[in-house]
């Protein structure tokens, strides 16, 4: 998987088709992704004897074949690719203008 925690995505399938937000936690292991604002679902959390039970909306995980990432120039979905640079460094780029996500 080429997601980072923090990289700016846009979903392109799924009830939340379109929307954009940021990667906020990456499960590997998995092959999922979670996304700000996106794939939100009601959590019920049980009172005790201080606080009141309530109903929270949270991000919950999405597959991370629904999203793609957005190029930093052109600001449309597109795919990554690996590049070795100056240092010998393996570095993140997109594959619409050839710019650098690292």
């Amino acid at each position: 998987m080429n997601f980072k925690t923090g990289d700016k995505v846009v979903v392109i399938s799924g009830k939340d088709k379109g929307k954009e937000g940021k990667i906020t936690h990456v499960l590997r292991t998995e092959n999922r992704v979670v996304v700000e604002g996106v794939n939100m679902v009601k959590k019920h959390i049980k009172g005790n004897g201080q606080q009141a039970g309530s109903i929270n909306e949270v991000e919950a995980p999405i597959n991370a074949s629904n999203v793609m990432i957005l190029d930093p120039k052109t600001k449309k979905p597109t795919r990554i690719g690996h590049s070795i640079n100056k240092d010998g460094k393996k570095i993140r780029v997109t594959k619409k203008s050839n710019s650098s996500l690292d």
